[in-house]
Formats: structure tokens, sequence, C-alpha cells
């Protein structure tokens, strides 16, 4: 099972900046498209509301006009009334005018119309009532989809009515037109907004995103990392306050490396004194008692000990105070993993390689050596020994670079889930550990000297109960098997 590298891991952060960026880009858009829907709405309504009341306004008065022009004609040559509406009545294109008797106590009775295809039955009945009950009156109506303003004025020296339709037509369009406007100012508004409010947000999170980026160059070691200094004064004093903090951090992590250096150092001396003194006594055992023995045997064992602790910590001070270069030749893979194996004390552990794993590669063989042999020490000290060493190609995105991964598989009493993780840090044990066997620095080793190579490590459950202590590496590769 391949375990996600810390550099899959990144874009988290920048996935999260984008999530931010883009709530604050939604806000000002929803703040655009609320402020353009209320503005269009009010607007709209507004102005149809004045185009509609100037429109009734015009039709009313011109309804009295030509009632008033019917009555004259009434009043001099009623039986001209029905030229008169055919030839020289002034109603608006797409309108027509009917002229209807309202004796009370009768039924209505139209007497004549500039468009026969609409009788006096197309107006409203409540506005033929009004005008029927000698009052004129207005209301809007529709006829066959088509909206119009309908006039009725009474002529009581005739008792008749004369009705007329004024199509809205043309204010329709006009106000189709002012909804169009409105409608792409207010489009416009809010995509302005929206580039306004991605501009605005990018640059109220660039501060964020250069600390963000600043204290992952922090944590990858680059402790000399900076934040510039800012313009604006909120941002300057985050800026400086950062840069306080990254020095205090720097301050004490370097001293305390120094501090471990200079320990490792000190000791390094007494301790090849004391060895070797003890090697000497180990020599002549047989000269002293058999309880000394015993005690000598225990002194032995701690002194190695204590001996390969300091070098482990010396090994570790270089690498905080910056690695080498690496070392890159080329290498049999699975020669240098057996020789490995048979250095660290592992002769008959089976190396499984799996299909399209690399075989001929360029590696740094002397990093290469401490990552399997600690590893290998781990199985032996806290899982009965390795089980298995397994080769293989370690899979990544298409066009990466190639990778392999080296397992070394014991049937210990495996690491806790919760432990996985903190166990490659330094002077960590997994609470399994039946003993003390080791300096609890091995492992921190292999993670340092992968991440020193652009690899990772990490630990995973074997199959059938153990533990699975997994490196994978960046190879430059010679030749790929295929069987």
């Amino acid at each position: 099972m391949a375990r996600p590298s810390p550099a899959t891991l990144a874009p988290v952060a920048t996935r999260r900046s984008l999530r931010l960026r883009t709530r604050v880009t939604l806000f000002f858009a929803f703040i655009a498209l609320l402020a353009g829907v209320v503005l269009v709405g009010v607007t709209y309504g507004f102005a149809r509301n004045n185009l509609i009341n100037e429109r009734s306004t015009t039709a009313q008065n011109q309804a009295f006009v030509n009632a008033n022009d019917v009555s004259a004609v009434l009043n001099s040559d009623p039986d001209s009334i029905g030229d008169f509406f055919n030839n020289n009545l002034r109603t608006e294109t797409g309108g027509f005018a009917n002229l209807a008797s309202d004796t009370p106590g009768t039924p209505i009775n139209e007497i004549t119309s500039t468009d026969f295809t609409h009788p006096i039955t197309d107006f409203p009945q409540r506005l033929i009532d009004a005008v029927g009950a000698g009052r004129s009156a207005t209301q809007f109506v529709t006829i066959d989809g088509s909206d119009y303003i309908a006039v009725g004025v009474t002529i009581a020296a005739h008792e008749t009515g004369y009705f007329e339709m004024f199509p809205l037509s043309s204010t329709e369009r006009t106000l189709t037109v002012v909804l169009t406007a409105l409608t792409l100012g207010a489009a416009g508004t809010l995509i302005l907004a929206s580039l306004f409010g991605l501009a605005t947000s990018r640059r109220l999170l660039r501060p964020l995103s250069q600390v963000a980026d600043a204290a992952e160059e922090i944590a990858s070691g680059g402790l000399d990392t900076r934040l510039a200094p800012e313009s604006d004064p909120d941002l300057d004093r985050l800026a400086g306050s950062f840069n306080e903090m990254a020095d205090a951090v720097q301050t004490r992590i370097e001293r305390e490396a120094r501090f471990a250096s200079d320990v490792s150092h000190e000791l390094r001396s007494p301790i090849t004194a004391l060895a070797a003194a003890v090697e000497v006594l180990d020599a002549r055992r047989d000269d002293i008692p058999e309880r000394t023995q015993q005690a000598l045997d225990v002194v032995v064992s701690q002194v190695r000990r204590f001996d390969d602790m300091v070098m482990d910590l010396l090994e570790l001070s270089r690498l905080d105070a910056g690695a080498p270069d690496l070392n890159v030749e080329q290498a049999d893979l699975v020669d240098l993993t057996r020789r490995v194996a048979i250095r660290y004390n592992a002769p008959d552990v089976p190396i499984d390689v799996a299909r399209s794993a690399p075989t001929q590669v360029a590696i740094d063989k002397v990093r290469y050596e401490r990552i399997l042999g600690n590893l290998i020490d781990n199985a032996h000290n806290h899982g009965d020994g390795p089980v298995r060493i397994e080769i293989a190609p370690f899979s990544t995105e298409r066009g990466a670079a190639k990778r392999v991964s080296i397992a070394v598989e014991d049937a210990g009493p495996g690491v806790a889930t919760s432990e996985q993780e903190r166990i490659f840090e330094r002077f960590a044990r997994g609470s399994a550990a039946r003993n003390r066997i080791g300096t609890g620095l091995g492992l921190a080793l292999v993670a340092e000297h992968s991440a020193a190579m652009g690899g990772h490590a990490w630990v995973e459950d074997r199959p059938g109960g153990g533990a699975r202590f997994v490196v994978e590496l960046p190879v430059e590769v010679g030749t790929w098997v295929e069987s």
C-alpha cells in the first residue's frame, strides 16, 4: 500500500486558500447581484409606472378630444357619423373606437365603429356600465393577447357613449428596452464586482499566502526564511511579528543543535577511551571472577550502545547542520541490498524484486546503506528479525521522476496506528517494543537520510502480522526489468 508523500500533501494549503478566495469573491458577487436585482426592480418599477401613467393620461386626453369631435358631428349632421368614423376620426395605429347608445333602461347598442372586427362587446363590461351610468372611465384590458387602455366617455346630450382602445405595444417595447438595458447593466456590474472581489481577495490574502509559504520553507529546513517589510502598517506588523518568531525559533533550534553536537563531540573522546579500556578488560575476561565477568558483560554492552548513540547523534548533528551533497553512483540495487543485508547480520533474508522494479540505478550508496542497515537493525531489535525485503517501483504521477520503494518486513508485534508517525522521531519507541535494545535514533536517521535523498519513509501493518517499514526514493534508472 503506497503512502502519499509530503509532496502530494503540500497543495492542501493552496486548496484551502483558493476556497477562502472563492468565498470572498462570491461575497462581492452576491452583494453586487443583490444590489443589481434591487436596482433593476426599483428602476424598472418606477419607469413602468411613469410610462403607464403617462400613456394613460395621453389616452384619456385623446379620447376626450375625439369624443368632442364626435359630439360636434352628432350636433351638425348625425347621418354622417359613420363616414366620420371611417375617414376623419383620429385613432392610433392598432387602436379602434366604437360609438354606442346608452339609453337608460335599454341594452347598449353599437352605432358605428372604426373596426367592425372589434364590436362593443370587446370592451370590459365594467367600463360599459360606468359609461351607461354617466361616468367616464379608464380600464386596462387584454384582447387577443395584446394589451390596451380602454377609455369610455359619456356624450350625455345624445345619450351615447364613446369608447376607444389605445394599444400598449409601443409602451411595452419601451419597457422591454429599459429592462434589457438594466439587466445588461446589472450583469456588467456583477462581472465587474466579481473581478474586483477576485482582485481584492488576492490582494488581501497575499500576505497570508506569503506567511504560509514562509512557514513551509521554515518547516522544510529553511530557517533563514523571512518576510519582506510591507507598506501597510497592519501588514508590516504581521511581517515583523512573524520574522521575530522565526528569529526566535531559528535561534533556539540552532542553540539546541549546537548543544547536541557539542555534547556528542565532548562525549566522543571519553567514550572512545572507555570503550578501549573495556575492550582490554573483555579480552582478559578469563583472568577475572565469574561474577565480575557478568558485570563486565553489562558494562561492555552498555558502553557499545553508548558509543553507537554518540555516533548516531553526531550523524544527526551533521544532517541538521546541512548534509553534504549526494554522492550518486551507478549500482545494482539488488546486489547492493544483498551486501547490506549480509553486513547487518541478515544474510538469509529473501529479497523479492517486483515486476518492473529497477535494477541498475544511480543512487547514493552510503545513504542507502545507512537507511537499509538501520531498518534491518530495527527488525532485529524489535521484530524478531527481518523476514523479507521487497524492491518495487513506486507509482507516481505521469511524467514524474522514477521512484523505487524498499520495504523491510518483520513478524514482530508491529507498530500501533497511533504511533506510526511518531516512531520516526528521535528517541521515540513503540509501546510494543519488548526491550531497550538500540539507541532510539535508527528510524530518525532513516527518515532524515530519506528526506535528504528526496524520498519519504513510513511504516504500515504487514499482512499476517508484524510491521512493514517502507522507504521510497527517487532513482536515475539505467535498466528496468519487465518480467
